[in-house]
């Protein structure tokens, strides 16, 4: 098969590998980090993709995303199948499965995740994005760190315990191993931040399975195929997406 691949730049080692190894002919288009955060934007980039495919030869356009804050929900097949894994977001995507992501919430659901590319590409602008820190529509770290800049640590301490009590969502930093190596300047990051914010420190061993299998077009259960003319939609089950 020719697949043309659309994916974010959070994933983006694990991406080229499996790209490199995939028995199919592979085109990439990575896009930034962050913009789930304005959903309708990244959906728009991400159907304006798919639509650029049309007679272009491929087989399959295959989307290395999640829901991804309902960003991709609303898209919708052109003239070749769209293929997504069933995930609510990237952490999915690591970790190799929707079981492994239920497990490691039910064994700590407050975890602050952290992951090579996503710590090292969030940063590349100048714009510090940490996995997993977004709460109610915010960036937990990135809003800390400007209150210490503008009012001092002890206010800054004040104003984020007020707002929610932001620190008493989480318990755990986790940094992801992808098993790729040159990952230990994220992984000290991972273990200074939480001791300074008293959370236990765990380093979770990833999985590429999951985008492994849909670069190589294993296609089963674990994903959803959009037919020409199919749209994706959240499903509110289990399988968190689904075609209509």
């Amino acid at each position: 098969m020719r697949l043309k691949v659309l994916g974010c730049d959070a994933l983006a080692r694990l991406i080229y590998l499996c790209a490199a190894q995939s028995p199919h002919l592979v085109d990439l288009s990575l896009f930034r980090l962050g913009l789930h955060r304005k959903p309708a934007g990244l959906q728009a980039r991400l159907q304006e993709e798919i639509d650029a495919t049309a007679g272009q030869g491929y087989d399959a356009v295959a989307l290395v995303y999640g829901l991804c804050g309902r960003a991709t929900a609303g898209i919708t097949a052109r003239d070749v199948p769209v293929v997504i894994p069933k995930a609510h977001d990237c952490i999915t995507l690591f970790l190799g499965g929707r079981g492994r992501y239920q497990a490691e919430h039910e064994k700590s659901p407050g975890t602050y995740w952290y992951s090579q590319d996503y710590i090292e590409r969030g940063t590349q602008d100048g714009e510090k994005v940490v996995l997993g820190a977004a709460m109610d529509g915010f960036n937990v770290e990135e809003m800390y760190d400007e209150y210490v800049a503008k009012y001092g640590k002890d206010n800054a301490d004040y104003l984020m315990e007020a707002m929610s009590g932001w620190q008493s969502h989480y318990s755990r930093a986790a940094f992801i191993d992808m098993g790729l190596g040159g990952g230990q300047a994220v992984e000290a990051q991972a273990q200074e931040e939480a001791k300074r914010h008293g959370w236990a420190f765990e380093r979770v061993a990833g999985d590429l399975v999951l985008i492994r299998r849909l670069l190589n077009g294993d296609w089963d259960g674990d994903f959803v195929i959009l037919q020409p003319g199919q749209r994706l939609e959240m499903s509110y089950d289990e399988d968190i997406l689904k075609a209509e």
